[in-house]
């Protein structure tokens, strides 16, 4: 059943819905239609705040109407709607929205007097409307006054009426949660409404007491103020204020004719020692108010901080502002929605910061704004930009500018960076005091006179130390630099051959060498521009030599007045096709330390987290396709926790792999993503060598160079290992056994160089290719004429001993004999053999050679029907058959490249042992290219 309270619910809103209708009908509806739109400002002003109001009052009414039906099916209809679904209390929260929209919409008309300025304009209006104005509103009151209070009276009858139909309700009740909320509701928006009218009309009467130049800047409808220094007299200082203005969202300081106001969500509230004194910080302003005694500056700091909470919220305070004297303390690190912006003189000076705060400083992620054009989106740290920021930059032209991805320290560009001009130019590479320091890659502008790639150290912005330049017209130069400029030991490859030399001042200067694509070599002094000049010595590939004075004339070509010795001397191993430079002139491990450093200095300071992403890097697109914000850019970028976690995680992983075959598996997880602090490190150390040796590095004079540099990379990534576990031992209380330089080696010739050469195998093996592509032509040679035997006339021109041969394995047709079957013998050894062309590292290679040899020995053992051991006698015949048969290209260069990186320890061993065997087996096969006709002879016999 429905209750005496419900049905009295029920007239009230139909009461106050007649009278919503009766204010917008006659009151607020004429008002804005009366007279044509104003054109001046302040009317402008006046219409929008009447258009406000008349629509708070609109939805109010269609809430109560909404409210009405829902009652009148309650109390006509009681089975079909029970009481906690009726809208008064299921939307409560609703209800209570749209009088408190309606109360601040009135309050805005109140603050800047919008009713008396239109009632002047009205008067007619007024007069002619006296009769019905007067039977709605008090004829004690004017108009403007009485529009709140049916809402006044209808809020507190509200509460009235509800307060009983809590009482009346079991506790039992559904509804009764809900009632009792409701209660609580509406006498909380009695206070709210008497509140927000007191600071309306305070608000209003404050304007009378302001010259009109003061009025016009402070009166805003927004305001209300809370506090005036009138009333509780403060003395500030150092900025000498004449008055003292706490609005609900500024803080305002009078001087004279001078406004200064300071936006409350940037304003920090800092208690003194000095119970008299309140420090306020801003942005740019630090001042204090000095109070009589004590009470009146816990009213200064109660209301200023009250007040920054409630603009920090975005909404006056429900129930009321005050109303619990507990201090509120608003977070000192804080989001602003609102932009600042900077006054005083200094690079900040116009610029407009929007983001995150703390204690008046930029502080967070933010975005800052000049007026030229430039901006900063990134970290901040204590009003500096600091961590990761994108900056852009704009040129004169227009639609073009520099665009810097880096990390920020103190305001300037540190650590890892990206940097992308205007003028095509693009930087990547580490920065230090916003300068480019460390190592770095920088491409020239495609469309500039003379393109260039640079790799190599930077020191203050300018290269120096050790870098490879590569320019488009097919030079590179590899060695020194100072300022920018080549400088000290240096090895420039051109068209022409390959130099080393030193360099002053960009070129070349004093002796120097020059080797030429026919294994010709200059020895003697060179021109600035590597012309022939002055005493040297020519060594040509015959061993014929020439000696004298060179000059370069400009008609004449090169003249010579010198001695030519024709005493030939045949070519050996220091030859100059064989002759490597750069050794001694740039000692393997200073070469890349700029490359190493930002590791070890990781490694060093523990591996903190928050330089990990300084460290690694970040992926990032082109800023010519940066049509999103910079905000976009800065959240685009990988975290390193989205690829392999933090570095905490990282760490604790690193320990749970340190069994021999799980170390294997786990270093090569981690060296082959550049996301983990390895793999960051294994990727720029492939950089570097292609740099330096793919394309026109492909020089065997460097092969020697690049196979010391390849084994440096390998201990330099054993170390970074060793470093990371160091770090994670040290997290967990323990430490890291020294090792021995004979464990080293044995680790990094075991388990780093088979997972690095692989990626590294490309340009290293082209270079062995090129130094011994002579050699590997006579063996050609040797493969070609060999391959003209049968087996078994091959077997018997190798002197294989007829019961070693596998005639067994042979499978003929009835047309056949065994003296013209050919490619059949030893055929698992061969097709073994042949993998050592598919395998990129040497301890991989010399497994195929040792299972080669198993196979050899296991069809020995076939033929024999027994078990057998090769001897060296019997082995090496029957090697040279196999090599024969698997007609492995440059078999040279790889013989050589498993030498150079196999185990120095293995050397005496089995592997040792079968490689020797293998290059004799190589010796023999080139000796029968030169013997040709022996063989010819052989086969005809």
């Amino acid at each position: 059943m429905c209750t005496s309270e419900e049905a009295d619910l029920l007239r009230l809103e139909e009461v106050f819905s007649t009278t919503l209708d009766r204010i917008i009908s006659l009151i607020l509806k004429p008002l804005l239609s009366a007279d044509p739109e104003p054109s001046d400002p302040c009317g402008k002003e006046c219409l929008r705040l009447l258009q406000q109001l008349h629509d708070s009052a609109q939805r109010l009414w269609d809430v109560t109407e909404q409210s009405l039906l829902s009652l009148r099916q309650r109390l006509y209809h009681p089975s079909s709607l029970d009481l906690e679904a009726v809208l008064l209390l299921r939307d409560a929260d609703l209800v209570l929205q749209t009088h408190v929209e309606y109360i601040k919409s009135y309050t805005d008309c109140v603050v800047v007097q919008d009713f008396q300025k239109v009632s002047g304009k009205k008067s007619e209006f007024w007069r002619s409307q006296y009769k019905a104005v007067w039977q709605l509103l008090s004829p004690a009151s004017s108009q403007y006054q009485d529009l709140h209070q049916p809402l006044a009276d209808h809020v507190q009858k509200y509460a009235l009426l509800l307060q009983s139909l809590r009482d009346t309700l079991d506790e039992n009740h559904p509804a009764q949660e809900l009632v009792m909320r409701a209660v609580t509701l509406f006498k909380n928006l009695q206070s709210f409404m008497r509140q927000a009218l007191d600071q309306a009309q305070a608000t209003q009467a404050l304007w009378q007491t302001l010259s009109s130049r003061l009025r016009g800047v402070l009166c805003v409808p927004t305001h209300r103020l809370l506090q005036d220094s009138q009333d509780i007299p403060v003395v500030v200082s150092p900025m000498r204020a004449e008055r003292v203005l706490l609005f609900d969202d500024a803080l305002v300081l009078l001087q004279g004719h001078n406004v200064h106001t300071f936006d409350l969500k940037l304003v920090w509230v800092d208690p003194g020692q000095d119970k008299h004194v309140l420090h306020i910080l801003t942005p740019e302003d630090e001042f204090s108010f000095c109070t009589r005694d004590h009470q009146s500056q816990d009213e200064w700091q109660w209301k200023v901080t009250q007040a920054v909470c409630q603009a920090l919220c975005g909404k006056k305070d429900f129930p009321v502002l005050g109303s619990d004297r507990k201090l509120s303390v608003p977070p000192e690190c804080r989001q602003v929605t609102c932009a600042y912006t900077f006054r005083r003189e200094g690079r900040l000076c116009q610029a407009t910061y929007e983001g995150e705060w703390c204690r008046a400083k930029p502080h967070g992620r933010g975005t800052l704004k000049w007026r030229n054009g430039q901006n900063h989106s990134g970290d901040f740290c204590q009003g500096l930009e600091h961590g990761f920021g994108v900056r852009l930059v704009p040129q004169a032209s227009e639609d073009k500018f520099d665009c810097y991805k880096c990390h920020w320290r103190e305001g300037k560009m540190c650590e890892y960076g990206i940097c992308e001009y205007g003028t095509g130019k693009v930087y990547e590479g580490y920065f230090q005091a916003g300068l480019r320091h460390g190592f770095g890659i920088l491409h020239s502008a495609p469309q500039a006179p003379q393109p260039f790639t640079y790799t190599g150290h930077w020191e203050r912005g300018q290269r120096s130390g050790y870098g490879i330049e590569e320019r488009n017209s097919g030079e590179r130069y590899i060695g020194m630099w100072k300022a920018d400029q080549r400088h000290g030991p240096g090895v420039m490859i051109t068209q022409a051959g390959i130099y080393q030399g030193t360099f002053h001042e960009d070129k070349m200067a004093g002796p120097g060498i020059l080797l030429c694509d026919d294994d010709s070599l200059y020895e003697g002094t060179f021109t600035r521009d590597l012309r022939l000049l002055g005493k040297g010595k020519v060594t040509f590939p015959s061993g014929f030599t020439l000696e004298g004075s060179f000059s370069n004339g400009t008609d004449q070509g090169l003249r010579v007045q010198g001695v030519l010795d024709r005493a030939a001397h045949p070519p050996d191993s220091s030859s100059p096709g064989k002759r490597q430079l750069g050794l001694g002139a740039f000692p393997v491990e200073n070469r890349w330390q700029g490359v190493y450093s930002p590791f070890r200095d990781f490694v060093r300071l523990g591996c903190p987290g928050e330089m990990q992403e300084a460290l690694l890097g970040f992926p990032g697109q082109s800023s010519k396709k940066l049509h999103k914000s910079q905000e976009y850019v800065c959240d685009e970028r990988s975290h390193p926790e989205d690829c392999v976690g933090s570095m905490e995680d990282i760490l604790k992983e690193l320990l749970k792999y340190r069994e021999p075959e799980a170390l294997k598996q786990y270093l090569e997880k981690a060296l082959g993503n550049s996301r983990h602090p390895l793999g960051k490190l294994f990727c720029t150390l492939m950089l570097t060598l292609k740099a330096t040796y793919s394309g026109m590095g492909s020089n065997k004079h460097l092969q020697e160079m690049a196979k010391e540099e390849v084994k440096q990379h390998a201990c330099e990534l054993w170390a970074a290992y060793r470093g990371l576990l160091k770090v994670a031992l040290q997290h967990q209380g323990q430490t890291l056994e020294e090792e021995s330089m004979e464990t080293r080696d044995l680790h990094v010739h075991e388990v780093l160089l088979p997972l690095i050469l692989p990626k590294f195998y490309s340009e290293l093996f082209t270079l062995y290719l090129l130094l011994h592509e002579r050699e590997d032509g006579l063996y050609s040679g040797g493969i070609n004429n060999l391959s003209l035997f049968s087996d078994a006339n091959l077997l018997e021109f190798l002197d294989v001993q007829e019961h070693l041969w596998p005639l067994k394995d042979l499978k003929l047709t009835s047309d056949q004999r065994y003296s013209l079957v050919q490619n059949n013998c030893f055929l698992s050894a061969t097709e073994c053999l042949q993998k050592i062309v598919t395998t990129m590292n040497a301890p991989g290679k010399l497994k195929v050679l040792e299972k080669t040899y198993g196979e050899i020995e296991a069809t020995v053992s076939r033929a024999l029907g027994r078990e057998y051991k090769l001897p060296m006698d019997d082995l090496l015949p029957l090697l040279i058959y196999v090599v024969s048969r698997a007609q492995i290209q440059h078999l040279g260069a790889e013989i050589h490249f498993m030498r150079d990186m196999m185990d120095p320890a293995h050397t005496g061993g089995l592997h040792g042992f079968l490689l020797t065997a293998l290059e004799s087996s190589y010796e023999h096969i080139k000796k029968e290219d030169m013997t040709g006709h022996r063989l010819l002879s052989h086969r005809d016999a």
